[in-house]
């Protein structure tokens, strides 16, 4: 985390505000100002671009979103100047590969969430954490003891500030009403289906209710096998489960066939999500039946990593750049299929992945890069140009300055009230 400096004459800074600088618990937290902001992208798909020149944050929140003059950002405990370049939301990856901590034992890579927030990422959904468990069990009472040890220890575990929305129990023969209650008391949100030991695809069904019945929100694997252990989840037998999402639909890494993508979206209500690790001519058919049949509120994206595809901080970014220029989709567009549309889909917490008043501060300053033909970061995601990221926020603090992962940008945000160390390559 970046170390703030706190000004202590700050509720004579801002007139009107009770106090500037607020105790939860014993931290004291300074409030935050993006000012100078050129294009901003709201993460709503109902109205995804916005005409705002400043964010300003209290207690991790947004609570001004306007001119600058008008909210007071300039007067903020932390300045983030963004020089006239694009502010989006941070970045959701509703498919990632976690266990336990900053580790990832399918890659044997440590620290990859940590590095996943320099591609702009601050939020993930946990995609199962007995899918890349070593010597992953198949009992009812491990996989509900798995998930509910997950819950726990990422609710206190935030690499570099990440939000691990982690508790996804991999559904197996066996489990109750009662284990689907104890672990909704705990904690555990998501189930995952698709690793399971049935002997047919189709027989998850009891599990994928139950888990339903107890407000979990079930994703299962689509498509064909990804993994020893998985099995081929067609559209047929996604039509009997009914998930909540079908997880990468486009492929993890093979594809549903297109008569099947049609009839999950003619036939069904259920969430279409799209990976970096999957059929990039999938996701763009996906992405053009989806949008004729006025459905893109029910698409998301994400990257499904880490896997055999590998470790890619910028696998979501990649993403959004692909469908957008390749895809016939505004990139204000595309980035709320990447956020917004992450939340409501996984029922994260109540304006994630946002950008307006009340919503956490999640944010990402980005610019298009030094050697883009574009003037800025949407006309480069427009191009299929990554964009440089020059500041990440979470929860209102500072945790990155100069992405580490992303092309130097053309423009990059200073900074006054905070001391950004190692930021850049």
């Amino acid at each position: 985390m970046l170390r703030p400096r706190i000004h202590r004459d700050a509720r004579a800074r801002r007139p009107g505000a009770e106090t500037r600088c607020d105790f939860e618990g014993r931290a004291l937290v300074p409030t935050l100002g993006l000012i100078n902001i050129g294009t901003l992208a709201t993460g709503m798909l109902a109205s995804p671009r916005a005409e705002a020149e400043a964010i300003f944050v209290e207690r991790g929140r947004i609570t001004g979103v306007g001119a600058a003059s008008r909210i007071g950002a300039g007067g903020a405990d932390v300045v983030v100047d963004c020089q006239g370049t694009t502010v989006i939301p941070g970045l959701i990856d509703s498919h990632c590969h976690v266990v336990l901590g900053d580790y990832t034992p399918r890659q044997k890579t440590v620290d990859f969430l940590d590095s996943y927030v320099h591609g702009g990422i601050t939020s993930v959904v946990s995609a199962g954490e007995g899918v890349h468990a070593p010597g992953r069990p198949h009992d009812a009472v491990a996989v509900k003891a798995l998930a509910i040890a997950a819950a726990k220890c990422f609710e206190h575990f935030h690499p570099n500030g990440m939000k691990v929305n982690a508790g996804s129990v991999v559904l197996e023969p066996g489990l109750t009403d009662e284990d689907f209650a104890e672990m909704a008391r705990h904690g555990v949100r998501h189930a995952k289906y698709g690793f399971g030991a049935y002997a047919q695809p189709r027989d998850g069904e009891p599990e994928v209710r139950r888990a339903q019945k107890h407000g979990l929100c079930v994703m299962s694997h689509s498509g064909g096998a990804s993994i020893p252990g998985s099995s081929p989840i067609t559209a047929d037998v996604l039509l009997h489960l009914r998930p909540d999402v079908c997880g990468h639909v486009n492929g993890g890494t093979t594809s549903l066939d297109e008569a099947g993508i049609d009839r999950i979206i003619r036939e069904t209500e259920m969430t279409l999500q799209i990976v970096q690790a999957g059929n990039l001519r999938s996701a763009l058919y996906i992405v053009k039946r989806a949008r004729e049949a006025g459905a893109l509120a029910r698409v998301c994206v994400a990257s499904d990593t880490p896997t055999g595809t590998g470790v890619m901080p910028l696998g979501v970014m990649k993403s959004v750049c692909e469908l957008a220029s390749l895809g016939d989709l505004l990139p204000e567009v595309v980035i709320a299929l990447a956020t917004g549309n992450n939340t409501r889909a996984f029922r994260l917490a109540a304006g994630t992945g946002t950008i307006a008043a009340g919503a956490p501060a999640d944010l990402v300053v980005c610019d298009a890069p030094s050697a883009s033909l574009a003037s800025d970061a949407l006309t480069a995601i427009a191009r299929g140009d990554i964009p440089g990221i020059s500041c990440v926020v979470i929860d209102g603090q500072v945790r990155v300055g100069r992405s580490r992962n992303t092309p130097l940008a053309k423009r990059l945000a200073t900074f006054k009230g905070v001391a950004v160390a190692g930021a850049g390559h």
